[in-house]
């Protein structure tokens, strides 16, 4: 009786650790001009699925993904109600120069700037570019690292199953 007692513990207790959902996290960023932001409290109130990209000005992947995703998201605003968070991480030095990369590229995404470190811990990721889907409910439902041509295409099958489409 007591190692049945034991199984079904540990199913219930691994089950339960199965179903929790990540959710984003309350962390601060900052907008362009300088106004801070809480991450978790912006997502909340747009009600949207939100996709965050972390990138930099001196990671070409990051820059290559944001160009390709650039095409394709006027569609999916419309089509799937959602909004790109682009989250720099760049340091003091480099932070000046994203204005100018953003409006040279034509992005038209939130452009927000995270501290490095701060970002890698509450997010938990190593390198970039680090995307993610959250849900209108804040689930982080997709995460991914680093950037191959065609990732976008796969962004879009998760950005559209998040947004029940």
């Amino acid at each position: 009786m007591k190692q049945l007692t034991f199984l079904l513990f540990t199913f219930f207790s691994f089950s339960c650790l199965l179903s929790a959902q990540k959710t984003l996290p309350n962390v601060n960023v900052k907008t362009l001009d300088g106004k801070t932001v809480n991450l978790k409290e912006y997502a909340a109130q747009t009600g949207k699925t939100i996709i965050i990209d972390f990138w930099a000005t001196w990671c070409s992947p990051c820059k290559k993904e944001l160009d390709e995703i650039a095409e394709l998201y006027p569609d999916w605003q419309k089509d799937y109600n959602v909004e790109l968070l682009a989250i720099t991480i760049d340091n003091q030095r480099a932070l000046p120069k994203v204005p100018g990369i953003v409006e040279t590229k034509g992005w038209e995404y939130t452009i927000f700037a995270g501290n490095e470190e701060e970002m890698r811990s509450a997010f938990n990721f190593q390198t970039i570019p680090q995307t993610l889907v959250a849900d209108k409910n804040g689930n982080i439902v997709f995460e991914h690292n680093g950037y191959v041509p065609g990732d976008e295409v796969e962004l879009e099958k998760v950005v559209a199953k998040a947004a029940g489409k």
